[in-house]
């Protein structure tokens, strides 16, 4: 096509993609701190009930003899259910007899007790401070931590929405500046949040922001890239999710205190706010809304960057016009949700990917949100999920460039959901065995994840493209959301989250077998180039073989 060949001419691998891409990739590190920063801000401390005769100092001064803490907590707070201290329950009054010889566990089960009605007490060994610990988000208000997470996942849903449309309406880069701007604001304000409900909002607004980051980034690295390199770029996007998780584990290790926390992971947005008025905007996006004079522009100065200088200095209107003609005399297709929906290629293709955007959500955010639930050291398990997380999306890239994008989105979803499958077999006698499929369905999961974000990409025309793929995003944090939420159907059927989690990538998978492949072709810019691209998949298909005549003399 002819942007391809203009993009060639340029440079479409030089300096300027490398310096685009990493001040690309630095926000995205940083993003996903944001995504998974309650596995350490809203961290569950180890609590009881506070009680005068073990926290107040004059209480403790009529205790009889010189009894020390221990004996003081064991008339003070019953038992818990893990032999511990009781978390949400007190005595009414100190139970002395139990400190007797030969009391048994009948000197106090009718003893009468109460409420925390005077607060906890927190241990802070592991963390100095969590919203958990600032708004007692435990016994009773236990089910508002989920909550918060939520309803960040719901503010990511709702800039899904917007976001992509938007950045097809008014560009790419300025998307992106405005929620660096968002984030950097609210990201920071949620630190100093007076309550839990202005926690939440902030936690929200911050939250519509992922998605058009996410999204603009990937856009810009693909669309100033050729067909050749896009594997490639796609796979330095999601490697900056990867490394960004190890890098919350260190920095959650270092800072345990969730403001300072939370201001690590906001306040540099500033600085990327600023630096991203000098991003190029997509030069592929503003022909093809007919923004000529800019385009040109941008072009020239990626020429000049890669060292291009007789390219830049060729490189005219006249130049950009006979190039381009073919693309100006094609009506370019209306930036809407109702075209992608209703165009009968465009339809199928935006209904398969969607189903592998929610396999993604549903079953990784669904199995690794809660890392604290798994009662393991969470810095450790942060840190091996992103660590894992890298030799998963680089083999990918490597079998994408050999098999194309479409047997790895089938065979990475379906074996991730065999996998999971497989678990319902295995006998709870065999952990070792229990976990390597567990891995293995993860790992998998996040090789269907950079394929999607390749795949989807190259699927949908240049004036479609971002509201294609915030339509995915969207439905990816819909998954994400419904995920945690089917381990409640356990008390049901210990299988049954297992068979759900299991049966939606098997389905998926099956559902993109009916995608074109893409490898190699170049990213279609209106809808007719999509179309085109059919015929001649048709025509390849129903060809008839060539018949060899002979004949005799």
């Amino acid at each position: 096509m002819a942007f391809a060949e203009l993009l060639d001419q340029v440079g479409s691998l030089g300096r300027f993609q490398a310096l685009q891409t990493a001040a690309l990739l630095v926000p995205l590190m940083w993003i996903i701190g944001q995504n998974l920063l309650e596995n350490f801000s809203a961290a569950v401390p180890a609590h009881r009930c506070w009680v005068p005769l073990l926290d107040n100092s004059s209480a403790q001064a009529s205790a009889p003899g010189a009894l020390g803490p221990e004996a003081l907590l064991a008339v003070s707070i019953p038992p818990g259910p893990n032999h511990g201290p009781h978390r949400c329950r007190r005595f009414r009054h100190p139970q002395w007899q139990l400190l007797e010889p030969n009391a048994t566990a009948a000197n106090w089960s009718e003893a009468a007790t109460e409420p925390c009605t005077d607060g906890w007490v927190y241990d802070h060994s592991t963390f100095t401070s969590t919203i958990v610990s600032k708004w007692d988000l435990v016994c009773d208000s236990n089910a508002l931590r989920p909550m918060t997470q939520s309803i960040f996942l719901a503010g990511i849903l709702v800039g899904a929405v917007i976001c992509g449309p938007v950045s097809d309406r008014f560009g790419r880069r300025p998307v992106l500046t405005w929620c660096y701007l968002q984030i950097a604001v609210f990201g920071t304000a949620t630190a100093f949040a007076p309550n839990l409900p202005t926690y939440c909002l902030f936690r929200f607004l911050a939250g519509m922001t992922i998605a058009g980051i996410s999204m603009s980034s990937s856009t810009l690295m693909m669309e100033w890239t050729s067909a050749q390199a896009q594997t490639l770029m796609m796979t330095l996007n999601t490697l900056g999710f990867s490394v960004g998780m190890v890098l919350l584990a260190g920095v959650a290790y270092g800072v345990r205190n969730w403001v300072l926390l939370q201001l690590v992971f906001s306040v540099p947005f500033f600085l990327m706010f600023v630096y991203s008025w000098w991003l190029a905007e997509s030069a592929r996006w503003l022909i093809t809304v007919g923004r000529l004079e800019q385009g040109l522009r941008e072009l020239q100065m990626v020429a000049a960057v890669n060292g291009k200088k007789a390219v830049r200095d060729t490189l005219t209107m006249e130049v950009l016009l006979s190039a381009t003609q073919k693309e100006l005399r094609v009506r370019q297709t209306p930036a809407s949700l109702s075209t992608l929906l209703c165009t009968r290629i465009l339809g199928l293709r935006t209904f398969v990917t969607s189903l592998c955007w929610f396999a993604f959500g549903f079953i990784f955010f669904g199995l690794t949100l809660d890392l604290q639930a798994l009662h393991s050291d969470t810095f450790l398990l942060q840190a091996l999920l992103g660590l894992l997380d890298i030799p998963a999306r680089i083999a990918t890239m490597m079998l994408l460039n050999r098999l194309g994008r479409r047997p790895i989105q089938v065979a990475s979803l379906l074996l991730s959901g065999l996998s999971i499958l497989a678990n319902m077999l295995v006998p709870h006698e065999m952990p070792f065995l229990r976990a390597v499929l567990a891995m293995l369905g993860v790992w998998c999961v996040v090789s269907s994840f950079t394929c999607t974000t390749i795949y989807s990409g190259e699927l949908f025309p240049t004036p479609l493209r971002m509201t294609a793929v915030g339509l995915g995003h969207m439905v990816n944090r819909g998954g994400a959301i419904l995920g945690p939420l089917v381990r409640l159907l356990d008390v049901y059927h210990p299988s049954l989250p297992l068979l759900l989690y299991g049966a939606v990538p098997v389905l998926s998978g099956l559902a993109a077998l009916l995608l074109p492949e893409t490898q190699g072709l170049p990213l279609p810019d209106t809808l007719q180039d999509v179309q085109n691209q059919a015929v001649k998949k048709a025509m390849h298909h129903t060809r008839e073989p060539s018949v060899l005549k002979s004949t005799q003399f």
